[in-house]
């Protein structure tokens, strides 16, 4: 697939760059996140058609309107924007890597945040915030232990990174499981619970939360875009164009890292979509650079659509979104290394 070149658009100092068909692919995906959330919030209990949820949340009022404004659209919105979080930071994380399996979750910054927001759970016995705020806490600590131990000669390789978060993550991922074994069995239960990853009984809090931590990390992750392109030719040939490659590389990391962590906090740990969303787009785009914010759409519509299947398996077998999403990222996982020489 040949990529397109890139057009220009100058806005005072900055400079915007795009091509018409990503903009075409970003605007497809818009739609089909806009269809898929209105039947989203008409599924449950309470079946309404599209037609109703829109008129409850545009001034609906009693039984359907709480339900559809109180109850559905926070729920929808969450995932939305952990989806979108996920998406965003699985492309700088690939960037960084240079490799399409750097995503969060595979370099351990995922079981990072679940690992304190467990611990938070078994050794405290804490409530929603106080589990949020250890996770974020939880994937912060890592990502610092993953970058210090990758650094070689003041620079953190690609593959280093890889593989450093990918022994990071197995190390947490069995002091999860200690930290299971050992707790008090109705905490175990509980930790167990969110560590399924799920959107129930998310709340305007939970949605909240995600929303102002994207509209805050996702302009930084922007103005750096650039730069992070340019690195992927090589630290030597960055410098020789003067990016300041480390400085990039860390501020692109912390990025990332945060977007994670609070989608984790947000919703527990979501397997895949992290990984997933950057290559799908990318094949859907075939444009150059980095899908920052195409990756982000793309997530946000994996989210919305591993929700809705969750909810319509057969026999009624409702899984955890965190479950179903890593149940198809495994299978996309076995065909992407089939097809990808480089990884």
């Amino acid at each position: 697939m040949t990529a397109l070149p890139f057009r220009a658009t100058r806005l005072g100092p900055l400079s915007i760059r795009w091509d018409f068909r990503t903009l075409i692919v970003c605007a497809a995906l818009l739609g089909v996140i806009a269809v898929l959330g209105l039947f989203a919030m008409g599924t449950g209990s309470m079946a309404l058609s599209p037609g109703e949820v829109l008129a409850n949340l545009f001034g609906g009022e009693g039984v359907s309107g709480h339900v559809v404004n109180r109850i559905r659209l926070p729920r929808l919105l969450t995932g939305l924007f952990v989806g979108a979080s996920l998406g965003m930071a699985g492309a700088i994380f690939q960037s960084i890597s240079r490799n399409a399996l750097g995503s969060p979750d595979i370099i351990g910054f995922t079981t990072g945040a679940a690992t304190g927001a467990v611990a938070q759970i078994v050794i405290f016995n804490a409530g929603p915030v106080a589990t949020a705020l250890a996770a974020v806490g939880g994937g912060l600590a890592t990502a610092a232990m993953v970058y210090l131990l990758a650094l070689k000669g003041r620079t953190t390789g690609g593959y280093r990174l890889v593989l450093v978060g990918i022994g990071m993550g197995a190390i947490l991922a069995a002091l999860n499981t200690i930290l299971l074994v050992r707790g008090n069995l109705d905490d175990a239960i509980s930790a167990q619970v969110w560590l399924s990853g799920s959107l129930n009984a998310r709340t305007w809090q939970h949605a909240a939360s995600v929303m102002l931590v994207f509209a805050a990390l996702a302009p930084l992750a922007l103005s750096q875009a650039r730069k992070l392109e340019i690195m992927e030719m090589g630290d030597d040939s960055a410098l020789q164009f003067g990016v300041p490659v480390e400085r990039t590389r860390l501020l692109m990391m912390l990025a990332g890292v945060g977007l994670t962590a609070v989608a984790t906090a947000a919703a527990g740990p979501i397997a895949f979509v992290a990984l997933a969303a950057p290559q799908l787009v990318k094949r859907l785009t075939g444009a150059a650079g980095i899908p920052l914010l195409s990756g982000a759409l793309m997530g946000a519509l994996l989210m919305v659509a591993a929700d809705l299947l969750s909810q319509h398996l057969p026999v009624r077998a409702m899984m955890p979104i965190g479950l179903t999403t890593g149940l198809l990222g495994g299978v996309y996982l076995l065909w992407l290394l089939t097809r990808t020489r480089s990884v």
